[in-house]
């Protein structure tokens, strides 16, 4: 199996809006870095598993979307609780929908919201 991974940072703000969420529940800040890992079992006919340019082009975008946002306020986190779990979701399902290389069979993204945690969502593409 190939992977390729891109990477990124930048900060975003959100709170927490389960039950009794403690000091998370107020706006806050963090330092995300992202992470794309892109797998699958073959490389297409230029030796590459994925556009390298696409995914990082997707990776700005993504930067671009979020950096000095708050997510409670977008729209892809309305009625959810903006947890870095489903941050990873979200973006998931937005690198997937631009980068479509048939080499790619699935997609890992992790994010780092600070030193010491992380979340992270993969799937088949």
């Amino acid at each position: 199996m190939y992977s390729t991974t891109v990477a990124t940072d930048f900060v975003a703000q959100h709170y927490l809006t389960v039950p009794n969420p403690g000091p998370e529940g107020e706006p806050h800040s963090h330092h995300y870095e992202v992470e794309l890992t892109f797998s699958g079992p073959e490389l297409n006919e230029y030796d590459y598993l994925v556009d390298i340019d696409d995914a990082e082009a997707a990776l700005a975008s993504l930067a671009d979307r979020y950096r000095d946002e708050l997510l409670n306020d977008l729209r892809e986190f309305e009625g959810d609780n903006p947890s870095v779990e489903r941050f990873a979701r979200v973006v998931f399902e937005r690198v997937t929908d631009v980068v479509t290389d048939d080499t790619v069979t699935e997609l890992t993204v992790t994010i780092w919201e600070d030193e010491e945690a992380a979340a992270t969502y993969d799937d088949a593409v």
